[in-house]
């Protein structure tokens, strides 16, 4: 297969990937540091390099009704957000989920305010797990242009027809360049089929679409959205597999397993700190340290059974996540435990939440954790604020 490289960044990774899957319709809003996504696909329809109605709307609540529109008669969408665009559009991606419209979003991770700032931690997209979409998070542009693609297939089965939220860390993935390979229009036209769906308005079949139900039926309608996700995790280990074989690039499905098999101490992570996460692992192995990381990729649905056997012989296991539901503990955490207490088992188990605001996770502070990790340092708390500029843990 012919390679096509280009030194880019996660935003224009986005839009590439956006492009080769030939959306109809774009809902467009800017918000720092997604901007550059949604700027790069009106460069494309502009010069006819993309044949796509592209729609610059006043709002993210704006965008997320539109491409609800376009979907509900039957069109491949596209919109994108960021941070306080994301909540803003909330109420949103409720009606997305529940009216079962395949669209495909991309989330350019970002803190929230207050205090307002515009660098990248993951209390955004991990805040609206419960919104019914799918989530999958990507470690670097190549992984995000190939999700794009992805994206689009699984939320388009027809088993499936659930949003999907392509997350990429603001600045740090959004802003910085590598060489990312460009597959082939011809390629994935032929991995990605025309959008089909019988959940449109049509004349010749009417049906009744965004609806309101009585108590006596509600129940149902979220049954079969919550199958619906389930299902998903063999269409997206399906889907991964179907990827391998056409453009020589597989993800692994719901997680990777990096040296977990015979670890006894193991860092559960997402999003592009796994690139540092890994290069710590390697070191400490070729000091005879037994390490490994275990990256999740998708946090809907969540990957129970494979944490579960990848962490069953782990004497200690730390979930690293720039995210904390205030009040408790990170919710990445919270997903993790969940699993891991199902199996009877009781590893050593601690909450690392920090980088939050865009504050640099080092080196350092990973071989750190896995020093935790190994001593199984005994604390009051399982959540540990790391780097933190102040001497003492306030929590109650």
């Amino acid at each position: 297969m012919k390679k096509n490289k280009l030194f880019i960044s996660g935003d224009e990774a986005i839009a590439i990937g956006t492009k080769l899957a030939r959306p109809h319709v774009i809902a467009a809003y800017p918000i720092t540091p997604q901007t550059i996504a949604v700027e790069r696909l009106s460069d494309m329809v502009e010069n006819g390099e993309l044949q796509a109605e592209y729609m610059h709307v006043e709002s993210e609540h704006s965008a997320i009704s539109a491409a609800m529109g376009a979907s509900a008669v039957g069109a491949r969408t596209f919109t994108a957000s960021s941070s306080q665009g994301l909540v803003y559009m909330a109420e949103g991606l409720h009606y997305a989920s529940g009216g079962r419209f395949p669209i495909v979003m991309m989330n350019a991770n970002r803190s929230l305010a207050l205090p307002w700032s515009i660098y990248g931690d993951q209390r955004d997209s991990l805040g609206l797990l419960d919104s019914g979409w799918i989530q999958v998070y990507a470690e670097d542009a190549q992984e995000a242009l190939d999700m794009i693609i992805q994206a689009y297939k699984i939320a388009e089965h027809p088993k499936v027809l659930t949003p999907i939220m392509v997350n990429i860390d603001g600045f740090i993935l959004t802003h910085t360049y590598e060489m990312v390979e460009i597959p082939e229009q011809e390629a994935v036209d032929a991995f990605l089929p025309p959008f089909e769906t019988p959940n449109k308005m049509s004349f010749e079949e009417p049906k009744n679409m965004g609806f309101s139900s009585q108590p006596i039926d509600n129940t149902e309608f979220k049954y079969q959205q919550d199958r619906a996700i389930l299902y998903a995790h063999k269409i997206i280990e399906q889907t991964d597999a179907e990827f391998d074989k056409a453009f020589g690039r597989k993800y692994h499905g719901m997680v990777e397993n990096y040296r977990c098999d015979d670890a006894d101490q193991i860092i559960v992570t997402l999003g592009s700190i796994c690139g540092t996460t890994r290069l710590i692992v390697d070191e400490l192995r070729n000091q005879g340290e037994k390490v490994g990381l275990l990256k999740i990729r998708y946090m809907r649905p969540f990957p129970e059974k494979e944490i579960q056997e990848l962490t069953a012989n782990a004497k200690a296991i730390g979930v690293l996540e720039k995210n904390i539901s205030f009040g408790y503990e990170g919710t990445v955490y919270t997903n993790v435990n969940s699993a891991i207490a199902k199996t009877g088992k009781r590893p050593y188990l601690k909450n690392f939440v920090g980088g939050f605001g865009g504050r640099n996770i080092s080196k350092d502070d990973i071989r750190k954790m896995f020093t935790t990790l190994k001593t199984q340092e005994k604390t009051e708390n399982t959540v540990e604020y790391f780097n933190l500029n102040v001497a003492t843990d306030e929590r109650r």
